[in-house]
C-alpha cells in the first residue's frame, strides 16, 4: 500500500523534485568505481553551492561530510549516509540518461542515494532556525567492496579522536526497486550479513589422466572440500544464527587427458554474528586443510574479510518507526521478519555509532514489484518519484534525533 504523502517536510521536499531528479540523471550518466569520485563528488558540492554548510575532505578517499550546525540549542549531533560510487558492469536499461562510460553502472541505487541526501541538506538548510543540534552529511564513494566508509572514519571525517566526538546516532537509507513502491522497512538486530571472501587451493601433483595412481589428483579432493562445506554449514552452526557458504568458482586443469597439479575453489561465506564469524573462519581452514591431509595433499585457504555484520540499534528503528509513521502514515512502515544476507558497509559505522539502515521501495507505482530487475541487474529501474520520499525521510530522522534523542 503506498503511503499517505501529506507531511508538510514532504511537500518541501516535491518543491525540489525536479532538482532531485536531475542530480540522480547527471550522477548515473556518469558513474565512477571506488574510492575516487571525483565527478561526483563535485556534482554534490554545486547542488549545496551556497548553503551554510561546513565541508570536510580526507586523503584516502573524495569522500566528504558536509556539517549544519542549527541555531535552535541542543548538543546531540546525528550522521546522514549516501553513497556516490557505481559497478563494474553494462548497462542495459535503454534510459535517455543512460551511463556513457562503458562497462560501468548505477545498478544500485547509489545515484538516488545520493540525491536524497542532498534533498535532505537543502530541506534541514531551510529548517536551519528551529533544528536542534548538528546534522553531518555523509556523502561516500567506494561501498562497492571497498570499504569507503571505513577509510573515512580512519580519515577523522565523522569525527573521533582528535577530531572531536562521533555522531550520537547514525542512518542510512537503502533503495530497493523490488519493493513496494514508497514502504519502508527496517530490523533490530542484524540486519545484512558480514562478507568474506574464501580461496581454497588444493596443491597435488599432476600426470597422466589415464595413470591417476602416478599422480595426486586435486580435482576430486577440491570437490569432496565443496560438499562437505556445505555439511559443516549445517552441523556445525545453530540455523537460528544463520551461516552461508557458496563456491561460486571451480579453477583447475588444462586439457581433457591431464591431471592438474592444483584445482583452486572460490566463494563468499555470509554469517549474521561476530561470533559465528570467527568459528567458521577457523572451521573452514580446519576443513580444508584436513580433507586434503587425508587424501597425501595439502591445502592453502585464504579468507579475505569484508564487511562486519550491520547491526541496527533497537532504539534508531523504533524511532524510525515513529518518524515514517508521523511524515507518510502507518501504512508507509513495516518491519522486516528476517535479515538479509548481502552486505553493506554502513556496517563500519554502526560499529561505533548507534543507528539503523533502512530501505525504500522505489518500483513504479502500480507494477508488481515481485517482478521487477533488483539491484545489481544490467536492467534496474526505479521510479524517481519517490526522490522526494527519500530526503524527506532523511531529514524527518534527523529533527526527531536531534529534538528527542532515542527517548
Amino acid at each position: 500500500m503506498p503511503p499517505m504523502l501529506t507531511s508538510p517536510l514532504l511537500e518541501a521536499a516535491r518543491t525540489i523534485a525536479d532538482d532531485l531528479t536531475a542530480l540522480r540523471r547527471a550522477i548515473h550518466a556518469e558513474p565512477e568505481l571506488g574510492l575516487h569520485t571525483p565527478l561526483t563528488r563535485d556534482k554534490v558540492r554545486a547542488a549545496l553551492a551556497g548553503l551554510p554548510l561546513e565541508w570536510r575532505e580526507g586523503p584516502s578517499t573524495t569522500g566528504l561530510v558536509a556539517t549544519l550546525k542549527g541555531t535552535a540549542g541542543s548538543g546531540r549531533s546525528v550522521l546522514l549516509r549516501g553513497d556516490m560510487d557505481a559497478l563494474p558492469m553494462p548497462e542495459e536499461t535503454g534510459l535517455p540518461f543512460a551511463s556513457t562510460i562503458p562497462g560501468t553502472m548505477h545498478a544500485c541505487g547509489h545515484d538516488a542515494h545520493t540525491a536524497m541526501l542532498a534533498g535532505a541538506a537543502r530541506l534541514l538548510c531551510a529548517r536551519r532556525d528551529s533544528l536542534r543540534g548538528e546534522v553531518r552529511f555523509m556523502f561516500q564513494p567506494g561501498e562497492e567492496g571497498h570499504h569507503g566508509a571505513r577509510f573515512m572514519l580512519d580519515d577523522g571525517l565523522l569525527g573521533g579522536g582528535a577530531h572531536g566526538p562521533l555522531p550520537d546516532a547514525a542512518f542510512a537509507l537503502h533503495v530497493m526497486p523490488n519493493a513496494p513502491h514508497g514502504l519502508v522497512t527496517g530490523k533490530a538486530g542484524p540486519l545484512m550479513a558480514a562478507a568474506d571472501q574464501l580461496e581454497i587451493t588444493v596443491r597435488g601433483a599432476g600426470g597422466h589422466a589415464s595413470m591417476p595412481h602416478q599422480a595426486h589428483d586435486p580435482v576430486p579432493v577440491a570437490c569432496e572440500i565443496v560438499t562437505a562445506l556445505q555439511a559443516l554449514v549445517t552441523r556445525q552452526f545453530d540455523a537460528h544464527d544463520p551461516v552461508v557458504v557458496t563456491i561460486a568458482r571451480i579453477e583447475g586443469g588444462t586439457a581433457h587427458n591431464v591431471i592438474a597439479d592444483f584445482a583452486k575453489l572460490k566463494g563468499t561465506m555470509r554469517t549474521l554474528s561476530p561470533r559465528h564469524r570467527a568459528r567458521l573462519h577457523a572451521a573452514v581452514q580446519q576443513l580444508a586443510t584436513g580433507i586434503a591431509s587425508a587424501h597425501g595433499l595439502s591445502a592453502d585457504v585464504v579468507i579475505e574479510e569484508g564487511f562486519p555484520v550491520t547491526i541496527c540499534d533497537p532504539r534508531a528503528v523504533d524511532l524510525a518507526e515513529a518518524a515514517v509513521t508521523d511524515l507518510f502514515g502507518p501504512p508507509a512502515w513495516r518491519r522486516l521478519e528476517r535479515p538479509i544476507m548481502g552486505a553493506e558497509d554502513f556496517s563500519y559505522v554502526l560499529e561505533q555509532v548507534p543507528g539503523a539502515m533502512l530501505f525504500l521501495g522505489v518500483s513504479h507505482e502500480g507494477e508488481d514489484w515481485t517482478q521487477c530487475c533488483g539491484i545489481h541487474s544490467t536492467r534496474m529501474l526505479l521510479d524517481e518519484t519517490v526522490l522526494p520520499q527519500g530526503a524527506a525521510l532523511l531529514a524527518g530522522l534527523a529533527e526527531r534525533f536531534l529534538e528527542r534523542g532515542f527517548g
